[in-house]
């Protein structure tokens, strides 16, 4: 019996790898910092107008803003980024297609060179060239030279619609906390409310991340407790003088 017979070869189902891990991260960015955003932006917004103003009209109206013009910038946001990487990811594919077809010598010997600086001897790492090249040539040169799977480029519209989704949700939460809760408690109970929040979010994404958990929630939770409090006394300040 071989050595590869007796072990049940492939990876372990609890642990990340590359591909996989790679699109947790890409989705996760998106959902997580568009959720953040949304919660502190638009508890920045309100807890801004609260602190000049007790018209609940006028809080309602520049939440409803800054949620659909933050929204909106998201969506665009990430577009553009995504969309620019696949550009890339494109234009990078495009040339391994044309030096394969041009020079196949001169890329199998390039892929066999990737894989003995991987640390397999010279013959193998020939050997392993060329069963990848008869299997799909371009799978293996995108993924050794370019960390790209040809067949899961990353998708523009998906981000933007992520991270539009994402803000929407996440501003919601300030915005009818502070507009649901009566005047002399609705500050505090949408600081109360942000600050959950963004421990959930933080947690979260440090839990999908493999990350600390407690680092995670405390930058979030912080982050969001400064400028909620200096958008508030800037507020405050601005409402005294008009």
């Amino acid at each position: 019996m071989s050595e590869a017979s007796s072990i049940d070869i492939g990876g372990h189902e609890d642990e990340p790898h590359e591909s996989a891990f790679n699109d947790r991260l890409n989705w996760l960015r998106a959902g997580v910092l568009g959720a953040n955003d949304g919660i502190v932006s638009v508890a920045g917004v309100v807890l801004g107008v609260a602190g000049a103003t007790t018209d609940r009209s006028a809080i309602l109206v520049a939440g409803v803003a800054a949620l659909v013009a933050g929204a909106l910038s998201m969506a665009a946001g990430e577009y553009v980024s995504v969309g620019t990487q696949r550009d890339s990811e494109e234009a990078l594919l495009d040339k391994e297609r044309r030096e394969l077809r041009e020079d196949p010598e001169d890329e199998l010997a390039e892929l066999a060179g990737l894989y003995a600086d991987k640390g397999l001897d010279d013959d193998l790492a020939l050997e392993v060239a060329k069963q990848l090249t008869a299997k799909d040539a371009l799978a293996a040169h995108a993924e050794v030279e370019l960390g790209i799977d040809p067949d899961d480029l990353t998708n523009p519209w998906n981000a933007a619609f992520a991270s539009m989704g994402a803000f929407t949700v996440g501003a919601l939460l300030p915005l009818l906390t502070i507009l649901l809760v009566s005047e002399e408690l609705r500050v505090w109970a949408t600081v109360a409310a942000v600050t959950a929040a963004l421990a959930l979010t933080g947690w979260l994404s440090a839990y999908f991340g493999y990350g600390s958990t407690t680092k995670a929630v405390a930058r979030n939770v912080g982050g969001g407790l400064v400028a909620m409090l200096v958008t508030y006394v800037v507020g405050t300040a601005l409402g005294t003088q008009v």
